[in-house]
């Protein structure tokens, strides 16, 4: 219960995961208060701009004001809309509350996720009303536990269509597929072995006319004479 108590106190996004190169999709940083005497009164997260999130959208929050500052992006992203030289690089809101044992939840809309990287960090601080300010902002490491004061982490999955997905166009065959498809086969294999079984009765009983035809003009013939 502790640990859940904990996790629950860390900003997070939600959804956690999106596939690579998502678009017209929703971001929710869901913000509680940790503080028993303090409310929370700016919130501040910095979006990642080495690999931005593009067409960035803020929903409207009551009580809140939203601040958005946008960056020059030092590799310019070429989209089918044309070249985007700048994103969002900050987003900061201020004038709301968020009292003790409550928490917050704050929309932002994308046009679309970067394709170049497995994730995304959203450093975020969070400004009480006693000054005090919570950083966000430290990064998880593999194999190593959670930091005391993780920053938001949005997971990229493979995107629908690359290699190793079931949508690459690979054929794929389950066992119960292919066993129709035997006994097809050795259908197909029976009905032969009678066809030929078949004709080769026929040929012998024409055999055996024949012979008796044979045989028939043969003593005819001796008679005759």
């Amino acid at each position: 219960m502790a640990a859940a108590g904990a996790a629950f106190a860390h900003v997070t996004v939600h959804p956690d995961s999106y596939a690579k190169g998502a678009t017209d999709g929703v971001l929710t940083f869901r913000v509680p208060n940790e503080e028993d005497t303090a409310s929370t009164t700016k919130v501040q997260i910095f979006l990642p701009t080495g690999h931005p999130v593009l067409g960035v959208l803020v929903t409207p929050q009551t009580g809140w004001t939203a601040k958005v500052t946008t960056t020059e992006l030092k590799s310019p992203v070429k989209t089918d809309d044309g070249t985007i030289t700048d994103a969002v690089s900050e987003i900061t809101w201020t004038g709301g509350k968020i009292g003790q044992g409550q928490y917050e939840d704050f929309d932002v809309a994308f046009g679309q996720l970067p394709e170049d990287t497995d994730q995304l960090t959203f450093k975020t601080l969070q400004t009480y009303s006693d000054g005090k300010v919570a950083r966000w902002i430290e990064e998880s490491k593999d194999g190593q536990a959670e930091p005391e004061n993780p920053a938001p982490v949005l997971q990229l999955t493979k995107a629908a269509g690359e290699a190793g997905s079931p949508a690459s166009g690979a054929p794929t065959v389950s066992p119960s597929a292919a066993k129709p498809a035997k006994a097809t086969e050795t259908a197909s294999s029976d009905s032969t072995a009678r066809g030929l079984g078949v004709a080769g009765l026929i040929v012998g009983v024409l055999g055996l006319i024949a012979a008796g035809v044979a045989i028939a003009r043969s003593r005819s013939a001796a008679r005759g004479r």
